[in-house]
């Protein structure tokens, strides 16, 4: 017999981390354990809206491929493009004609983000 509640909100709550200077200092490894944890939850709380978008790029090199994509200022990430070259093997010869590239989006620009690499690499998919 449950029954649905308008807005779907049955209760809104808060949480806080509470402690004790002396537990801190005094007990050995509560002071790291509690920064790890305080490190989590901020790495969750900065990640919450972000988009890792990948891609595949034909390039001469990787500092071709992270300079055409550093021209869309929006393509930049949180502190610009990872490119790491993608080995193929042709005709016995290992190369890198490709890089894949690798940059955290908003998530309110994650379509604008993809349509400015299809722009950049038009015969390739992202």
């Amino acid at each position: 017999n449950l029954k649905e509640i308008e807005g779907g909100v049955v209760l809104e709550s808060q949480a806080a981390l509470v402690a004790s200077r002396k537990s801190l200092i005094g007990r050995k490894g509560v002071l790291e354990t509690t920064h790890e944890m305080l490190e989590r939850l901020e790495a969750h709380l900065r990640a919450t809206g972000q988009f890792t978008v990948t891609a595949n790029m034909r390039g001469s090199s990787a500092e071709e491929v992270a300079e055409r994509v550093l021209s869309q200022p929006s393509l930049s990430g949180l502190q610009g493009p990872t490119v790491s070259p993608v080995f193929c093997k042709r005709d016995g010869k290992v190369s890198a004609d490709y890089y894949a590239m690798v940059i955290c989006v908003p998530k309110k620009a994650l379509y604008k983000s993809i349509q400015q690499l299809r722009a950049l690499n038009p015969m390739h998919t992202v």
